[in-house]
């Protein structure tokens, strides 16, 4: 099957979200423009490296005094809206890369699906026309602010942390794995 590519330049909307309950949610990058939208399924810990990756990008631009790249998120451009619908999951995301496009001053996010074959390489993020299924979004650096926002909401909105072993709590509890364990 020949690779799709899903490219977004200066998309209306770019958000990590999730659905389900705390413990059992499901997490997604959404991108939309105009009547376009594309879904992929991520790993709660791809989204927190994604996230705090582009936050460290950000800081340093904007130290380097980078115009288009605001030292914190604009409130008003804060998104609450869940995820668009309808929620098609395009693919699992297997591989991520994050730059700086100076000429558009852009960031570019790709995010690559995991290879049919388990196998990644360094190429996975290429044009090879028989890689894995990419999606490739452009961004200015207001948005980019607001989607780091979003993402740790979305991140930190999960289970509370156990006060003595600091793991997720599930509403029934959980054996505590730290001595004299105890059912939280």
């Amino acid at each position: 099957m020949s690779r799709r590519v899903y490219t977004f330049d200066g998309p209306d909307r770019f958000v990590a979200g999730t659905i389900g309950e705390p413990g059992g949610r499901t997490f997604f990058l959404q991108a939309r423009k105009g009547g376009d939208v594309v879904s992929v399924v991520l790993e709660k810990t791809q989204v927190a490296v994604l996230a705090q990756q582009l936050d460290a990008l950000l800081d340093i631009l904007a130290d380097r005094g980078v115009e288009s790249v605001p030292v914190e998120a604009d409130p008003a451009q804060a998104d609450e809206a869940p995820l668009g619908e309808p929620l098609v999951e395009a693919f699992r995301v297997g591989a991520m890369a994050l730059a700086w496009d100076e000429e558009h001053d852009r960031v570019v996010i790709e995010a690559a699906a995991v290879p049919e074959d388990g196998e990644s390489s360094p190429d996975d993020t290429d044009d090879d026309p028989e890689g894995p299924d990419l999606v490739r979004i452009r961004i200015d650096g207001p948005t980019a602010r607001s989607f780091v926002e979003r993402a740790t909401r979305v991140i930190a909105a999960g289970r509370p942390l156990c006060p003595q072993c600091a793991e997720p709590l599930d509403p029934q509890g959980h054996i505590c794995a730290r001595p004299n364990a105890y059912l939280n």
